[in-house]
């Protein structure tokens, strides 16, 4: 049984960025939680008011945050490059 308490380092309101969110923590090491990226069961796509969590072990929290800024960070500014 897993008894990891998890938290919240990001609320992200695009399903496709949560997904991308969470495979790059993986590449860094990280270990997320990646459950209803999709939605909650029997609501595919409803994000709600505030978006998907995206979810890490609360010891490895503390150095998530950053990463997850920066990253997010960059996907904006790449957006914004590509209009």
């Amino acid at each position: 049984m897993d008894e990891t308490t998890y938290e919240t380092v990001a609320e992200i309101a695009d399903p496709a960025i949560a997904r991308v969110l969470v495979a790059a923590l993986r590449g860094y090491g990280f270990h997320p939680l990646a459950r209803d990226l999709d939605g909650p069961p029997g609501m595919p796509g409803y994000t709600g008011v505030r978006g998907l969590p995206v979810e890490v072990p609360q010891g490895e929290a503390a150095d998530a945050r950053p990463l997850v800024a920066a990253l997010l960070a960059d996907m904006q500014a790449g957006r914004k490059s590509a209009t």
